[in-house]
Parts: structure tokens; sequence; C-alpha cells
């Protein structure tokens, strides 16, 4: 698996944006080598391939680019020789207990030079931490298994390319709302964790070419950091944190016998309540997780969208609430952009928000903190990834 790995890498990154037809010959050879994977585990146990064996072949390729060091699970830095990505990981333990944040970036994402998938987990509950890590683990071999089916039934056309954009982003969004229904329903059977009153939110991106894929579950946020016209660099907010008190996200939950309102001691905070108890009181309308009150409205299906990098592009922010609740999104892209290192820009936007916590939120807890910023243009040509605990 390393051999192949490693000449697959070579033989794409030189070519990462050569043309259209490039990404779907690579798309191809893709599901052609998982589906071989697939075989391979299905002729050792002597049964037919199924879901189960991409699966496997999924996690079998995490493991593989964890053993080559293109997995980052804490707070450091990642940057690939031949990539134009680099990312920069940071998580902060805040004043509640242990930390429920948890990131993941995992460069050469499925064996593929110019694919990248990196995540940030945002747990709540007394079971937080372990559901954010366990939605953490499963949630990119199960995206993968679910995008190769999903290519391998789609047909697409070389010669439409406004078809070619469209089809690429419904195999992806398509993948994404199995994926995120999966891990739900395999969390909920899983005994190991109670989940019962905990969750998670998830925010992901897939990196594939010059095209990003934004999923978003939850309150976190992803901002995109752009040239403009006149040369100053201007946010572009990615995602929608999904608060209860948003019109549509309200409607549902009502409909569904759910309640919204803010505590009498959190103005402005609206939360989710059970129709009859004072409870759970989630501040986010979708989260994986919390089955007390998914029958109330609560839902764990992402909001997916995509979007065409350009040279203007510089970077995106992927962070949780505890960096939004206090940060603006000019200010995250300004600490970002001047910070010297692209490496310690996570670790300069964590430390700048948890300093502004302690002056605009006084007598309330820090929460955890963590932001991922994902570079798209990296000058920086060593292999390096670098773990620091936090």
């Amino acid at each position: 698996m390393a051999k192949n790995f490693g000449s697959i890498r070579r033989e794409q990154t030189s070519c990462v944006f050569d043309s259209e037809f490039w990404i779907i010959e690579a798309m191809r050879h893709f599901s052609s080598m998982f589906n071989g994977l697939a075989r391979s585990f299905s002729m050792r146990r002597g049964k037919n391939s199924s879901n189960g064996d991409g699966r496997e072949a999924a996690e079998t390729m995490a493991k593989d680019a964890k053993k080559h060091d293109m997995i980052l699970r804490s707070s450091g830095f990642v940057n690939v020789d031949g990539s134009n990505n680099l990312a920069s990981v940071c998580s902060k333990r805040g004043r509640k207990g242990v930390n429920q944040d948890c990131a993941i970036v995992w460069e050469g994402f499925g064996c593929q030079a110019d694919m990248l998938f990196c995540g940030i987990f945002d747990g709540h509950g007394p079971w937080g931490h372990f559901v954010a890590k366990k939605v953490r683990e499963s949630m990119p071999s199960s995206l993968l298994c679910n995008w190769q089916e999903t290519l391998a039934q789609t047909s697409l056309d070389p010669d439409l390319e406004s078809d070619k954009k469209h089809q690429r982003f419904h195999i992806w969004k398509h993948s994404y709302l199995k994926t995120c229904a999966a891990v739900d329903r395999e969390l909920e059977q899983y005994r190991k964790i109670d989940s019962f009153y905990s969750g998670t939110t998830a925010l992901t991106i897939v990196r594939q070419g010059d095209i990003i894929y934004v999923a978003n579950v939850g309150d976190s946020r992803a901002v995109l950091a752009t040239n403009s016209d006149d040369g100053n660099l201007v946010p572009v907010q990615l995602t929608v944190d999904f608060k209860p008190n948003l019109p549509q996200e309200s409607e549902r939950i009502i409909q569904c016998q759910g309640r919204v309102f803010c505590m009498h001691d959190e103005p402005g905070v609206h939360r989710v309540w059970l129709p009859n108890e004072e409870s759970p009181g989630l501040a986010m309308s979708r989260a994986f997780g919390d089955y007390c009150i998914k029958d109330y409205g609560l839902i764990s299906v992402p909001e997916v969208t995509q979007r065409h990098i350009t040279n203007k592009d510089q970077f995106v922010v992927l962070a949780t609430d505890g960096v939004w609740d206090v940060v603006s999104n000019q200010e995250a892209i300004q600490i970002v952009s001047s910070t010297p290192d692209k490496a310690k820009a996570a670790k300069r936007l964590v430390e700048f928000a948890a300093c502004a916590w302690k002056k605009k939120r006084k007598g309330i807890a820090v929460d955890d903190i963590s932001a991922i910023c994902l570079f798209f243009h990296s000058s920086h040509h060593e292999v390096s990834l670098v773990t620091t605990s936090k």
C-alpha cells in the first residue's frame, strides 16, 4: 500500500491543475483502485464485495495515511511536499472542564494527491468529548466510501462542461448527506458512548483541485480570506451558524413540538428545549447525537456548498464558536494574514480569542477554542507534520 500511495502522489502532483479531463480520469482511477481494495478484502473473507468492504478499504487508507504522517489530529501543522496546502491547527481548553473540541487534517485524502480533508468538531454534554472524537474518527472513512460508491454510479460526460461541475457537486453533496445520516445512526447504536444527552457539531471541508466542498452541521463557521478588486483582504463567510432562532430552523423545531427560547440570565442566547422539560437547552439547531431531542427538531443534516478557489483566495479559517463568539470575521482574517509564520497562524488566532473572552465576556467561563487555518498557495516545500500539546 505504501509503495502504491507514493507512486500515485508523484504521478498526480505534477498535473493537479492540468485539465478538467485529468480530474475525471483521476476520479475514475480512484474508483477502480478503491473497488480493487474492497474486492481484495472480500476474497480474503471468502464472500462478495459489499459496503462493509468499501468501509474497510477506506479505514485501511486512513491507517496508511497516519503511518506516513499525512493525518494531523492535534495542535500543530501539516505541510506536505508537492502540495499547495499548508494547514495550521490549534485547540485550547476553556474553563468548563475537559476540552470537547477536536480537529483533523488529512492530506492526500483517499490516496489522492490533489485532495485534502479537514474538519473541526465541537462536543457538548457530559460525553461530548467522546462524541466529538468518535465522529472525527468515523466521518472521513465513511465519506470516502460513500463518495466512491456515488462516483461509481454516476456517468460524467467530458463534453459537457457545466454538467461536469454540477455532477461533481452532486456527487459530494449526496455523499455527505449519506455519510452524516450513517454517522448519526452508528453513533446512536454505539453503546460505549452515551450520546442521549451529548453531541457534537461538525464542520468539514474537502479540497479537490481548485474546488472546496464545505459541509456544516452546527454553529462552527468557515470564513474565506480573499483579495478584493482594490487589493484589500476581505472575509467571505462560507457557512451559516445554525442557531435555533434562525427562521427556517425555529420553524422546523416548533413544527416538531420542540421549543426555542432564551433563559433570563442569557439574553440573546436561544436554545432548543423539549416540549415539557427544561432540557437539554442546546445552543445549536443541528448536531450529531443528542437523541433526547432528535424527534423535536434537532437534525444532523449538513448544509453542503462549493467554492471555486482562485488566485485571489488566500486561505480559509474553520473555527468553533469559541472563536466567533468574541472575534469578527474581519479580525480573524487580519490576525491570520499578519502572522509571519503560517504554521503558527491558528495558535495566534486561538490565543487572541482567549484574551478577547476575558475582556468581552467577564464572568462567563471561557469556552473551548479551536481553529484550522488552511492556506491554498503554500510556498513551503519541505515535508513536515508537527504536533504540539495544549
